[in-house]
């Protein structure tokens, strides 16, 4: 009798562990398959005319996704929808790559005052905001570094602006070019830390695509660094925005934290814009309202 239990239960524990297996197996698989369905949440397209103080520029994609044309039963490239705010001969540029949902012309207002008589261009990601194709590290890379080239024929200097998601962006972009400054909002040091915090038990080394690694490229980047991080942030984790920050040497780097802001709303914190604006174009009087500044100069505590 104690053997036929005994064979029981080890039947028994054999069936339960193939299933947590098999629903761990498929869980994995999911979130393979699905990874770009739940890094990236595209935007709609937002008309020009509830924009206003913006103009329509295009970009062609700089390669890859094409759109179908259905008139001509072709396929044509696709083309990415830019709000430009300012004159596209200013002297100084500003480029400002958004967040992984995030529509980007609800900034035209705050940026058009922080940054008079600089241009400013917020790019829509492939599939966001009236942009083709599809989004990928790759292609936002790409088209990131096309759009920087266009500003840079037109404007003497170009700062770059990157929050959350396009902070690896901007980033990128500052690796690669030569940048004025380099101010990344809740940024990250690379997706695939926040990935294993997300998913612990998962191999997410093995499935992650886009892994959007900044930390790797620090060392190619000599713009002045200003990172913001929101003090109740619950999407991206401080330790990776700090990682990040103190990968860079401490003459170079600033942070500024906003204690009181959330991932979502840092942009509506007091002081927000002024420390934007202050830290790109270097002679505004920053009010920073509730926030914690450290740089080279050590670590000090600005208050209203």
């Amino acid at each position: 009798m104690p053997q036929r239990r005994l064979a029981a239960w080890v039947m028994w524990a054999a069936g339960a562990l193939a299933v947590a297996a098999a629903a761990y197996a498929a869980f994995g698989v999911g979130l393979y398959v699905n990874q770009r369905r739940m890094m990236y949440f595209p935007t709609v397209e937002t008309p020009a005319a509830l924009v206003p103080g913006a103009t329509v520029e295009w970009l062609p994609v700089a390669a890859g996704d094409t759109v179908a044309d259905a008139g001509a039963g072709e396929s044509t490239p696709a083309r990415l929808k830019i709000w430009r705010i300012g004159a596209p001969d200013a002297a100084q540029a500003v480029l400002y790559f958004g967040g992984n949902a995030e529509d980007v012309s609800w900034n035209v207002p705050a940026f058009a005052a922080a940054f008079p008589g600089r241009a400013v261009y917020l790019p829509n990601y492939r599939g966001y905001g009236g942009s083709g194709g599809a989004p990928s590290q790759a292609a936002l890379f790409a088209d990131a570094l096309a759009l920087y080239d266009r500003a840079r024929a037109r404007h003497a200097s170009v700062a770059l602006i990157g929050r959350s998601l396009g902070s690896a962006v901007a980033a990128h972009v500052a690796a690669e070019r030569a940048a004025e400054k380099l101010a990344l909002i809740t940024p990250f040091d690379s997706a695939l830390n926040v990935a294993r915090g997300m998913f612990p038990l998962f191999p997410v080394a093995l499935l992650l695509k886009d892994r959007y690694d900044t930390l790797a490229r620090v060392a190619d980047i000599k713009a002045p660094v200003l990172v913001v991080i929101a003090g109740r942030d619950r999407v991206i984790p401080r330790r990776r925005s700090e990682a990040l920050a103190r990968a860079f040497p401490a003459p170079q780097v600033q942070v500024r934290e906003f204690p009181a802001a959330n991932h979502h709303d840092i942009s509506e914190a007091a002081g927000y814009a002024p420390a934007l604006a202050g830290f790109i174009g270097g002679s505004v009087t920053v009010d920073s309202g509730d926030s914690t500044v450290t740089g080279d100069s050590g670590d000090s505590t600005v208050a209203d």
